[in-house]
């Protein structure tokens, strides 16, 4: 029997190779989704929207606007800040109404210490006036009556008072003899003090020192002659 000179593919022995996977192999892949096929046109589009907002930004100045995270934390930095200067501010604008208002009532004291001074001398002053007054008021009155009273045991003695105060202009003059106690020593007593200056003048004229305001007197003033 001749052997055959040509070898065909059932003259080998089969092998694994000779059962190949069902589907496309090596370079040939399967077909995509819609959504892979659309991604990098997405991309596309955001980077061209990115790339056109930044140049509207640049362009239009916004940008400085953009507050960026790390922008808080200056930002809250900046108001601490803000808020301390405040602060101290307001307590140094409190210290210095609080110097006002000590310089204030220093110098309402010294107004007030002034005024007060001011109130004193004025009283002082007005007491002055009212002591003038007084004192002016006090004229010696020649027709205030006058009773001498003899103590003594000179006879006629009484008398001679009673002509010197006449002769000194004295209108109601009159002589007497003591009743009742009699003083240690020559005196005149006044009643009222309105008679003082009268009874002074009556005293000046007879020469006696001892001059006294005496309650309960029936004659306004009363010279009491003793030895």
């Amino acid at each position: 029997m001749a052997k055959q000179d040509k070898e065909t593919y059932d003259s080998y022995e089969k092998d694994v190779y000779d059962n190949p996977p069902s589907g496309p192999m090596g370079v040939h892949r399967g077909a995509r989704s819609a959504a892979s096929r659309a991604v990098p046109y997405v991309i596309v589009i955001i980077v061209a929207l990115l790339a056109g907002l930044l140049f509207w930004g640049v362009y239009s100045g916004e940008i400085n606007n953009l507050k960026m995270p790390w922008s808080s934390q200056e930002s809250s930095t900046a108001s601490s800040a803000e808020k301390a200067k405040s602060a101290k501010s307001k307590s140094e604008s409190r210290s210095d109404s609080a110097s006002g208002n000590e310089a204030d009532a220093s110098n309402t004291d010294s107004s007030t210490g002034s005024q007060q001074s001011e109130q004193n001398e004025q009283n002082a002053e007005q007491d002055a006036e009212q002591t003038d007054n007084a004192t002016a008021q006090q004229v010696v009155n020649t027709g205030t009556e006058v009773r001498v009273v003899n103590a003594t045991n000179i006879t006629g003695y009484a008398q001679s008072k009673v002509d010197v105060l006449t002769q000194a202009g004295y209108t109601s003059v009159s002589a007497s003899n003591p009743t009742g106690n009699v003083p240690s020593q020559t005196v005149v007593w006044y009643q009222n003090e309105t008679d003082k200056a009268t009874a002074e003048n009556v005293a000046q004229t007879l020469g006696i020192s001892n001059v006294q305001q005496s309650n309960g007197l029936v004659t306004p003033i009363v010279v009491v002659l003793l030895d």
